[in-house]
């Protein structure tokens, strides 16, 4: 059941204001899991669900959305839950297996049996616990940012350079994060995009546009709580059982894109990945990209995207055929 907004539900300041892209993009909600989500899309086709993480927003898709729709599929960005007012998570959980729920009942929501994930960040994390909880839902997965895997948990506790990296994780545990982040207009948000992606400069409208997501009311508060709950289990032994679910091996198709001078994320870290991948993984460090490496370079990230869906994807050529005799 979907409903059309009034007003964009990501701002009026977005997405990409003046843009050919966002021309072309639409707005609306859909109802999925309990809440009104709002998404964008472009297209019609195959579903391709864009997931972003922090501290960003789906606005962020607008150019991959579009690339997307010229080739053929109905590309939709949905707002992770906590990203605007009243999408507070309905059961106050920001845990992987939460979001990746979120991702297979907005399958389901959007009429469709089958989806590819593109995830980055937190937006890779739910990709990955969507592919790991319901593989029949997810055709192929693409993570961006965040590799997945055990390596990854312990890396916050035995490496030192990903210690360091990773200050703000830490920083985010304390009472007085919310103020801090906050302070100046945003300017803690300034300084991830300077330090994760050194040289890449967001443009002042698309800052804007962040800037008005994260000081919506509650929003804030809510997005906090994805790093809170990291390195806590949940206490419900329902939930401990769906955790360990959304940790299993990965058993579709998949691409693992990572920037070369990413300041957040080691390259490293997804070094051994192929393990906890069983049915291909394709792994490719992508060199002058940072963290947000789908804005620095968003011609090289979706043409390795789509060289990767389209396998298998469009229908074979008389060249393609000939070639298979």
């Amino acid at each position: 059941m979907t409903q059309m907004t009034q007003r964009p539900p990501f701002g009026e300041n977005s997405p990409h204001p003046g843009s050919r892209a966002a021309d072309r993009v639409r707005h609306r909600t859909v109802q999925a899991g309990g809440l009104e989500v709002p998404i964008l899309e472009a297209g019609s086709g195959p579903l391709v669900l864009c997931l972003h993480g922090f501290p960003d927003h789906a606005v962020s898709w607008t150019g991959l959305l579009d690339r997307l729709a010229q080739e053929g599929y109905w590309a939709v960005a949905p707002a992770q839950r906590g990203y605007w007012p009243g999408g507070a998570a309905p059961d106050g959980s920001y845990r992987a297996f939460s979001t990746g729920q979120d991702t297979l009942t907005l399958i389901e929501a959007l009429g469709r049996e089958q989806a590819d994930l593109i995830g980055h960040d937190f937006g890779a994390v739910a990709a990955y616990a969507a592919a790991s909880l319901d593989p029949t839902r997810v055709r192929k997965l693409v993570g961006m940012a965040v590799p997945y895997g055990p390596q990854l948990r312990t890396a916050f506790v035995t490496n030192g350079d990903q210690q360091r990296r990773s200050w703000y994780m830490f920083f985010f545990q304390t009472a007085m994060a919310e103020a801090a982040v906050a302070l100046d207009d945003f300017a803690f948000i300034d300084r991830l995009w300077q330090e994760w992606s050194p040289g890449y400069e967001l443009p002042d409208a698309e800052r804007a546009a962040l800037k008005e997501t994260l000081r919506a009311p509650g929003v804030l508060t809510e997005i906090l709580g994805y790093y809170r709950q990291l390195f806590t289990p949940p206490a419900d032994e329902a939930a401990l059982a769906l955790q360990a679910r959304s940790r299993r091996a990965i058993t579709v198709p998949s691409l693992y894109l990572h920037g070369a001078d990413d300041n957040c994320m080691s390259v490293e870290l997804s070094d051994g990945m192929d393990d906890v991948f069983t049915n291909g993984l394709e792994r490719i460090v992508v060199p002058g990209a940072g963290h947000f490496l789908h804005l620095e370079q968003p011609k090289t990230v979706a043409d390795h995207i789509l060289g990767f869906l389209n396998i298998l994807q469009r229908p074979p050529t008389r060249s393609d055929a000939g070639s298979k005799a």
